[in-house]
């Protein structure tokens, strides 16, 4: 069976989007079959950015490694057995389109809480979920003290993950691998960096979760997105040399892939 990946939290603005690209299409030019859905059926980035891609190659001649994107289908209402889900069988059909051809399957999930966000999550064999460096979206995951530092208990995000780890072991499932991501992160060391570090590592042991390194905040990223491109296809479209903050995103996306520790993977580029 493909291994599924969710991307999630419930707040915007935590480069989801950008990391399920990037992620996704990693995977694709390290060899392996990649699907992936977008549940965020109003705004749809992920859909945009992979539709962007598809049309930016086709005008350029090229052919790169890409993930497989495939729309959520409609259900026929008639056919619902009362008290059935329509979202539920939609999401449902959609993995089961793509399993027999995917090695890993990548689901975006929107920044909010939906139906179709707490089926996903309790699918998942990896949640990945990228953080700002910000207290603000640190209370996603848990309260915190007014001295930023002790904790009050899990928060609502945190509890919902817990939902999806019961539904997963009731169905006899592997346990959720939960990956927190430290994403746009600022280059300079500021107190209010340490103090998320130590209370993320603090929230880790109590809550479950590893933490992983994800992107600092950089230009490139809102370059690459209307040409559906990411940091690994710079070279195949005709960029020679580098800078040094293109080469420091590459590292990142490295290190990032590499603390996921997917089944089979290797990172070699």
């Amino acid at each position: 069976m493909a291994h599924i990946i969710v991307v999630g939290n419930e707040k915007g603005g935590a480069g989801k989007s950008t990391v399920s690209m990037h992620i996704a299409t990693a995977l694709a030019r390290m060899g392996h079959k990649i699907g992936c859905l977008d549940l965020d059926l109003r705004q749809k980035t992920l859909a945009r950015y992979l539709e962007n891609r598809k049309r930016y190659l086709a005008s350029e001649g090229l052919d790169l490694p890409s993930p497989v994107f495939l729309d959520l289908p409609e259900i026929d209402q008639a056919a619902l057995a009362p008290g059935e889900n329509a979202l539920d069988h939609r999401l449902s059909a959609a993995v089961a389109g793509l399993e027999p051809d995917s090695d890993f399957i990548l689901i975006d999930c929107p920044g909010s809480h939906t139906r179709l966000s707490q089926v996903a999550h309790s699918l998942a064999d990896t949640l990945v979920t990228p953080l700002n460096d910000s207290f603000i979206d640190f209370d996603l995951l848990a309260r915190i003290d007014t001295d930023g530092e002790t904790i009050r208990g899990p928060s609502v995000y945190s509890e919902m993950v817990w939902n999806a780890r019961q539904l997963r072991s009731q169905a006899g499932l592997e346990p959720i691998d939960w990956v927190v991501v430290r994403n746009r992160v600022g280059a300079q060391a500021m107190v209010n960096k340490q103090k998320m570090e130590a209370a993320l590592g603090k929230l880790s042991k109590r809550i479950g979760f590893r933490s992983a390194p994800g992107f600092n905040e950089r230009v490139i990223f809102r370059e690459l997105f209307p040409r559906g491109l990411t940091l690994l296809d710079l070279r195949d479209v005709g960029v020679e040399k580098l800078n040094i903050s293109n080469v420091a995103a590459r590292q990142e996306l490295r290190d990032l892939v590499r603390a996921l520790e997917l089944p089979g993977v290797t990172v070699d580029f």
